[in-house]
């Protein structure tokens, strides 16, 4: 093939990245959250690739204390546990969160990435934000929300998603869609720019800066939306997660959802669950009809 010579790059993709996430939100303003007294906060990265992604923003550029981060060190078996944020397999957070047993001394907000760091999860002190509200209220603040302060053109969920963005969309003059399972249907959204920001109830968020759910992301839109909440707020008088929580549904109503995980199951079991599920659908449709 003759001599030729090829240059390498390296590229730094938390650096990319952080680059990327300071031309959608304030950091300036989310620094001044972190930095008060009356708010704490808790990150779990779940032995996945969010680690140094988490350690580069909330240490490094907002200023988050290290020990305010868990999990954040990449290993290639997880740490042997299950990399999914959710209330079993992110069981520590979720103990330290006071979300199982109240704890009057836990963080006031804390969130987790699975392994590859496009799902998440949302906490508050002693409170759960699911999956469904979470995307509904991201939308409902989104003005709060730099790169989308000038509106957006709509929002999508998937099918088994609640209806609590209906709600908001609604509300809102936006149009909404519900997609079938799988995040190239909320893709081909994005590329014909019908929507800017997309959920589903298995924790996964995402918007138009990319084509992709992003649980980074996400965390930070969370983080902006109480940045700006609690710009003008005294120190003692922060609002909390669950008070935007509750002031949504005031507003918005509530939608109740409830998710089983079958795991694991034997073969008897699991036609057992089949079989149940077969006999609520004949009654329901018997009903319908």
């Amino acid at each position: 093939m003759g001599d030729k010579t090829f240059k390498i790059r390296v590229v730094d993709n938390t650096e990319a990245y952080t680059a990327l996430m300071k031309t959608l939100f304030n950091f300036d303003q989310i620094k001044a959250l972190l930095a008060r007294n009356d708010f704490s906060m808790r990150f779990d990265g779940m032995h996945g690739v969010s680690g140094p992604y988490a350690t580069k923003i909330f240490v490094q550029e907002l200023g988050l204390g290290q020990s305010s981060l868990m999990r954040c060190e990449v290993l290639p078996d997880f740490g042997g546990g299950h990399p999914d944020p959710n209330l079993t397999y992110a069981a520590d957070l979720v103990e330290s969160m006071g979300i199982i047993e109240p704890k009057p001394d836990a963080p006031d907000f804390a969130a987790a990435c699975d392994g590859d760091a496009d799902r998440n999860m949302i906490l508050g002190k002693n409170f759960f934000v699911t999956p469904s509200d979470s995307v509904a209220i991201i939308v409902a603040q989104a003005k709060r929300i730099p790169y989308l302060s000038g509106g957006i053109s709509g929002a999508a969920r998937s099918m088994p998603t609640s209806a609590a963005l209906d709600n908001v969309c609604k509300q809102l003059g936006l149009e909404c869609f519900e997609t079938p399972t799988g995040w190239k249907f909320f893709g081909n959204l994005l590329d014909a720019d019908k929507i800017a920001i997309c959920g589903e109830e298995s924790f996964g968020t995402g918007s138009n800066h990319v084509r992709e759910k992003d649980g980074l992301w996400a965390v930070l839109a969370w983080l902006q939306i109480l940045a700006d909440v609690n710009k003008d707020k005294a120190e003692g008088h922060a609002v909390s997660i669950e008070q935007i929580v509750r002031e949504h549904w005031t507003q918005y109503g509530r939608n109740y959802y409830q998710r089983y995980d079958y795991e694991g199951l034997e073969t008897e079991q699991a036609k057992q669950v089949f079989s149940q599920i077969d006999a609520f659908m004949s009654e329901w449709t018997q009903t319908e009809g």
